[in-house]
């Protein structure tokens, strides 16, 4: 690693060592390779670019998907003292013309656009008279078409390596699992490329999964205790739920807002805006939300239904955790969820191959929902990626559940489905089983059906989790067409024969958490004394306002995470305050005699 790159990561951004693989990718790029990189999202992929982009002659394109996203990275990058620029439509024509000018006198080291615009004869036209130093493909996982993030412009972008075969291309993605990650290779033409493949593990986020309990709304409120005056995300799968959830929240006493597509324009960014710049703001928000925020302090991410694969759960909850403190990935899911996707993906108008897919990726999360193993080994299992399964941070880690014997359990819940005609939910077969003398059983006649009430002795939570895992282990099959209507499969056979035993995860109780002192539940939070809680707390005041009065996220400031060291440190001048992590030359000579007011007058 040279000198100059590791000056630059130190007196630019504020770190005195690169992290994993960063130092020989950097090396790679400013020497002059191609690269292929996948790292975990935290990892810190924009300084595999950013800092080649520096080292090289000539300007850096970033090529990136969403118009959030680069503006972010944009701002963040000029609070530091980089020359970087955005081209997209938020921009008026004089601007725009302002940025095209110092792009062709060489006065941008990265400008940052859209593939949309890229791809225009005349942009590339434009590029054409500039010096260009190299091209940087972000997202790259778009470029899939089996991808859950597919944007067919991106799979035009090999015009650029054919067009300027001289500069080099770096393409970096945090998610994508083999077949995604051949695809993008041949799609980007990027065959000689060095492919960097750091772990895709997150240890510093906390995975758990529970049954949903009714719509999962005080569940998702016990949650939220455990994050005093922090910002989450929580996933909703429709924009009626985002809204309902988002009032649930606001009645709750927290600072709840919703995000989803269907809003108005100008709403939905106020929202947006509010998010990055202050602190304690829980975002409700369908998967609209997300790809274009940057935000590092974000403690929680919880999904109150169930997503629709593998790759998108990571994606989400890895927008927890950013800056590597500990954070939470919370999911709760029921049968009702499982019935809403399959009717989502089939009655959508995708091919049936790709329904098919994504069928198939429903289930795989199903099965990781219902898994009785360790949750970080079966989230990088699907990525190719071998994990001991003892990761200390997960729900099944670190409360292992119980299993039972469930083949007699099984085999009651399989015949009621048949002897009911393979024509009802899961409501209704429970009260079947359980002997309840329901408007509908009676309706029905199955008061009169050998099975009704072998099941008294487990309680309705107990059968609901039968069906579950029924479903996740493919015993039986949700029928979208019929109201979610179960039906055996073929692999239901056996066990209705006696010839396979299974064995179920035992259903937890539900707790009631006691409400605790906010204050000390903030002090926990941030695992800070009470001193230093005050000169955190006054920290971030100080940021949320010099944020909004320079309009960029508060995190473009300073993280969490150097405003937590400084509470701790609590510096007495701007040497002491200079070595902390994070605080780059820039920001000291901008900042540094601020935040020693501020802790001057919290003290």
């Amino acid at each position: 690693m040279t000198d100059t790159a590791l000056d630059l990561l130190h007196r630019i951004f504020g770190h005195t060592a690169f992290r994993g693989e960063q130092a020989l990718i950097v090396d790679h790029v400013t020497g002059g390779g191609d690269a292929l990189v996948l790292m975990p999202t935290g990892g810190g992929k924009s300084l595999c670019y950013q800092i080649p982009a520096l080292l090289r002659e000539g300007t850096a394109i970033v090529v990136s998907p969403l118009i959030a996203l680069m503006q972010n990275q944009v701002e963040a990058l000029l609070q530091v003292g980089v020359r970087a620029a955005f081209l997209n439509s938020t921009l008026d024509a004089a601007a725009a013309a302002k940025v095209e000018r110092e792009l062709i006198a060489g006065e941008i080291d990265l400008l940052y656009v859209a593939p949309e615009r890229l791809l225009t004869g005349r942009f590339l036209s434009l590029l054409d008279r500039a010096s260009l130093g190299l091209f940087a493909i972000d997202e790259a996982h778009c470029v899939s078409q089996w991808g859950h993030d597919f944007r067919p412009e991106y799979r035009q972008l090999t015009v650029l390596h054919e067009r300027w075969p001289h500069v080099r291309r770096i393409a970096l993605t945090a998610t994508a699992d083999a077949p995604t990650r051949r695809e993008i290779v041949e799609r980007l033409a990027l065959e000689d490329a060095r492919q960097f493949v750091s772990s895709f593990d997150r240890p510093n986020i906390r995975y758990t999964v529970v049954p949903k309990d009714g719509a999962g709304t005080r569940q998702l409120l016990d949650v939220l205790i455990r994050h005093p005056g922090q910002s989450g995300i929580v996933y909703a799968m429709s924009r009626k739920r985002v809204e309902s959830v988002a009032e649930q929240l606001c009645k709750a006493g927290l600072k709840a807002l919703p995000y989803h597509a269907g809003m108005d324009a100008a709403v939905r960014a106020a929202n947006q805006r509010r998010f990055l710049q202050e602190d304690g703001i829980v975002m409700v928000a369908t998967i609209a939300f997300g790809m274009g925020i940057d935000k590092p302090d974000v403690r929680f991410v919880a999904h109150i239904d169930l997503p629709k694969s593998i790759e998108g759960y990571y994606q989400e909850t890895g927008r927890a955790g950013r800056d590597g403190d500990a954070s939470e990935a919370w999911l709760s899911y029921g049968l009702g969820d499982v019935v809403s996707l399959r009717q989502m993906i089939e009655q959508g108008e995708a091919s049936s191959e790709r329904k098919q897919l994504e069928l198939r990726k429903l289930d795989a999360l199903l099965g990781y929902c219902e898994a009785t193993g360790c949750r970080r080994q079966a989230l990088l299992r699907w990525f190719g990626e071998d994990h001991d399964g003892a990761c200390g941070n997960c729900d099944n880690c670190l409360s292992p559940p119980q299993t039972w014997d469930g083949t007699d359990a099984a085999r009651k819940a399989l015949s009621a489905i048949y002897r009911t005609g393979q024509r009802f939910g899961v409501g209704q077969l429970v009260d079947v089983l359980r002997g309840a003398r329901t408007d509908k059983v009676q309706q029905f006649g199955h008061s009169e059906l050998a099975v009704f009430g072998v099941g008294a002795d487990l309680e309705d939570r107990e059968w609901r989790s039968v069906f579950r895992q029924l479903v996740a282990g493919g015993y039986i099959d949700v029928d979208v067409e019929h109201f979610g209507a179960l039906r055996l499969t073929e692999a239901a056979r056996p066990v209705l024969r006696g010839e396979t035993a299974l064995r179920f995860r035992t259903e937890a109780k539900a707790t009631v958490r006691p409400r605790r002192d906010r204050r000390a539940s903030e002090a926990e939070a941030y695992d800070l004394d009470p001193a230093s809680l005050v000169r955190f707390q006054s920290l971030r005041d100080w940021r949320a306002k010099t944020a909004r009065e320079q309009n960029v996220p508060a995190y473009v400031i300073f993280h969490d995470a150097t405003l937590r060291a400084i509470a701790e440190s609590d510096p007495a001048d701007l040497d002491d305050l200079g070595r902390i992590p994070g605080i780059g030359s820039v920001k000291l000579d901008r900042y540094g005699e601020a935040v020693l007011q501020q802790l001057f007058d919290a003290a």
